[in-house]
């Protein structure tokens, strides 16, 4: 068996590697979770960033609102999401950030590649 890192072309892996270089950002997304938190980035970014002490670069993607930026930084999306709530995302526009597609295009590969009919038995249960 071939030694080395993961790879899914296309794909930003999210690995120990990538966990330890982006755990003060995530650690500040995680801090979103608390209402005072977001009130406190949104009325200091630059200083909230560095009390969680983010690198340059981390500060750069959140600065210009580069997802795939924080990403490549070693953010997490579901992380991230917390964050993209303060700014008005939501979880497609996300998608759509990472993907390099508009909103529209993204929901549309959603539908596409979706299950388009789910039936459930009266107990709730998902039939067969």
């Amino acid at each position: 068996m071939a030694q080395g890192k993961r790879a899914i072309p296309g794909t930003l892996v999210f690995d120990g590697d990538a966990a330890q270089a982006g755990y003060a950002l995530n650690a500040m997304c995680y801090s979103f979770n608390s209402l005072a938190n977001r009130q406190a980035f949104a009325a200091d970014e630059e200083g909230y960033m560095e009390r969680f002490h983010l690198t340059p670069e981390q500060k750069d993607a959140v600065r210009q609102r580069n997802v795939l930026g924080m990403l490549a930084a070693g953010g997490n999306v579901y992380y991230l999401a917390k964050l993209a709530g303060i700014f008005g995302l939501n979880v497609q526009d996300l998608g759509a950030l990472q993907t390099g597609m508009s909103l529209e295009e993204f929901k549309a590969a959603l539908l596409e590649h979706s299950v388009t009919e789910t039936r459930v038995a009266q107990d709730g249960r998902l039939a067969a």
